[in-house]
């Protein structure tokens, strides 16, 4: 069974009566079949959790993990010279980044 994760639900047959009347200040989960197909918020609410996630992503920060040795990084660019030289003209042309 899928977890309902608001406190007032609807079926679909119910919301197509009259959608604008479940966009309120909390979740409503819309249910197909007694399980969850979606859930419905107001415009305010859902401009709450953008800000919400906007402020936490402001706040996470990203380590960088890629930190090769000189050895490395020169391993890396003979590989790289390697690959460019062998690659045809179509193989270039066709390049996407």
């Amino acid at each position: 069974m899928e977890r309902i994760l608001a406190e007032k639900s609807i079926n679909i047959t119910e919301l197509r009566k009259n959608p604008a009347k479940y966009f309120i200040d909390e979740p409503v989960a819309v249910l197909s079949n007694n399980r969850p197909a979606g859930y419905m918020i107001s415009a305010e609410v859902f401009e709450e959790l953008i800000d919400l996630l906007e402020e936490k992503q402001g706040k996470v920060h990203t380590v960088a993990r890629f930190r090769p040795n000189a050895n490395r990084l020169s391993d890396i660019a003979e590989s790289g010279e390697k690959l460019l030289q062998g690659a045809s003209d179509k193989d270039l042309t066709e390049f996407t980044e």
